[in-house]
């Protein structure tokens, strides 16, 4: 899944300095570098050593700026843009339809490259154990945009565990949504998977009330 670009993202604000700049420009060096070795050598045989060397950075620059190998496979940001999304909805809105509209959006399919960069990543998600065990390991920090955004959104305080439940309850259902999603060859549309899972959390499984 991809992180659409809000129409209230931080690209819209006031353009970023240089140190900032230079901080961008140096992790999606060491993100294209990571991808292209995994469709080169696979997931096992791209080490950070050799990730370093491709990006021309230092081990330790890929590791200051993504503490395991595999936070360069989950970075894909789209808390944030759910966050932005949501606050931005009209006030008054029914909170099913706000929903619906936020992860539709956050699984909105990209195209050429970073259509197959989507597939990629999804794909790592479902197969390799590592990956799907960091992205549990820090699901509650990914959630917590989201968490922000629900807490305006109801009055509630970021830290309830409501605001808690909820939020981590949508990061796992998008998870959840991209292995399927992969596991199935990826012939299904996104936004239809995030329709039936959005479905799940409202009233449960088919058949869950029946007798």
């Amino acid at each position: 899944m991809k992180a659409a670009r809000s129409p209230h993202s931080p690209a819209d604000g006031p353009r970023p300095g240089l140190r900032e700049r230079k901080k961008t420009q140096t992790r999606e060096a060491i993100r294209t570098a990571a991808y292209g070795l995994i469709r080169e050598q696979g997931y096992d045989a791209t080490t950070i050593e050799r990730i370093a060397d491709r990006a021309e950075v230092s081990p330790s620059t890929v590791l200051r700026y993504f503490p395991a190998k595999e936070d360069i496979v989950l970075t894909d940001e789209y808390a944030p843009v759910m966050a932005a999304e949501l606050a931005a909805r009209p006030e008054g809105e029914p909170w099913p339809v706000s929903l619906r509209h936020v992860l539709r959006g956050a699984v909105r399919p990209g195209a050429g490259e970073e259509a197959e960069l989507t597939r990629l990543r999804a794909r790592l998600l479902a197969e390799v154990p590592t990956v799907r065990s960091r992205m549990l390991e820090t699901m509650s920090a990914t959630g917590r945009p989201l968490g922000r955004a629900i807490a305006r959104r109801t009055g509630l305080d970021p830290d309830a565990l409501e605001v808690r439940v909820l939020s981590t309850s949508l990061v796992g259902g998008l998870l959840e949504v991209s292995r399927y999603w992969a596991e199935h060859g990826h012939e299904d549309d996104p936004a239809d998977l995030v329709e039936r899972a959005l479905d799940v959390l409202e009233h449960g499984p088919p058949g869950l009330g029946k007798g």
